[in-house]
């Protein structure tokens, strides 16, 4: 099954991104495994000018169910409930979305 890659971006509030920095420098080892059992890898978040832009690998065969495992893990609920808050969503996300998806222009193997 080939690789899919997805981005998504995001605002981080001003005033918050020390502590986001802070905890994304020591990232919690259970949240890290969490998200390798959910077959995700690669996995980088950027910024610049205010937005996080993120970017992963999905290398399982069902990104909802791997993705709704997560959601259902009370150490990474832990984390977002410390991560969320550094965290703006765009004025255009969907119903139900917190980081906007970005759409795939380009790729080159």
């Amino acid at each position: 099954m080939p690789v899919q890659r997805y981005a998504s971006v995001i605002r981080l509030r001003g005033e918050l991104e020390a502590e986001y920095r802070a905890l994304h420098a020591a990232a919690w080892p259970e949240v890290l495994a969490t998200l390798k059992r959910a077959h995700i890898g690669n996995y980088s978040i950027f910024l610049r000018d205010g937005l996080l832009f993120s970017y992963l690998e999905y290398a399982g065969e069902d990104y909802a169910a791997d993705t709704a495992l997560i959601a259902e893990c009370p150490v990474t609920r832990d984390w977002w409930a410390r991560t969320d808050p550094c965290q703006q969503p765009l004025d255009s996300v969907g119903d139900g979305e917190w980081w906007a998806p970005a759409e795939e222009v380009f790729h080159l193997e």
